[in-house]
């Protein structure tokens, strides 16, 4: 099934700009990625005490695709000047789950019907990492098999947020975005957890 992953090695193609000036002001993969977990607290504090404003709707999609630029350039970064670390592969999976909880958790405010729908999603969400992870020590890759992988959530969050922005009474729906959504993401820990067993067959 599509998922928006598979867009990455060209997003990563146009963000190489940015990732040489990084290295060129010693810039390290790690900073850029506590950076981005530190910028999606503050932003999803904001976001809860600001939920009933609409300013807080154009910056969630903004800040979203800021994010996941960020997320692939320390990637890019670490591979092309030889910066990985086993720090990094900590930081970085451990960094994807807080800053994904941060920002989706201000929803259960906004989600008028069966918010716990939001908690079910976030939950899914972090079980998803955890198959991919899993994948990876039993089968030496990690796995980003989607749907609703975590470029897709972003992308999912970026467009609820701009609907909301121009007033489309979403709000009492939301609930069943996030169930279809969770059962989404159940299918991608089936195809985790099931490609991993097949790798390391």
């Amino acid at each position: 099934m599509i998922s928006i992953y598979e867009l990455k090695p060209k997003f990563q193609q146009l963000l190489m700009p940015f990732v040489n000036n990084l290295h060129k002001h010693h810039v390290t993969p790690n900073q850029v990625t506590i950076s981005a977990c530190l910028l999606s607290i503050i932003t999803g504090v904001l976001f809860y005490f600001n939920y009933d404003s609409r300013w807080i709707y154009i910056v969630i999609p903004l800040f979203m695709f800021v994010r996941m630029a960020m997320n692939a350039i320390d990637g890019v970064l670490a591979k092309k000047f030889n910066l990985t670390s086993r720090l990094g592969k900590f930081l970085n999976e451990l960094t994807d789950v807080i800053s994904d909880t941060a920002l989706f958790i201000p929803f259960t405010l906004v989600t008028h019907t069966f918010s716990a729908s939001v908690i079910i999603f976030i939950t899914l969400s972090i079980i998803s990492e955890m198959a991919g992870v899993l994948a990876e020590v039993t089968s030496g890759e990690r796995r980003y098999d989607g749907p609703m992988g975590k470029s897709d959530r972003a992308f999912l969050i970026g467009v609820i947020s701009v609907i909301l922005l121009f007033k489309i009474p979403l709000e009492p729906y939301l609930h069943i975005i996030f169930i279809a959504a969770s059962i989404l993401i159940a299918f991608n820990i089936y195809k985790r957890v099931l490609g991993g067993l097949e790798e390391s067959s």
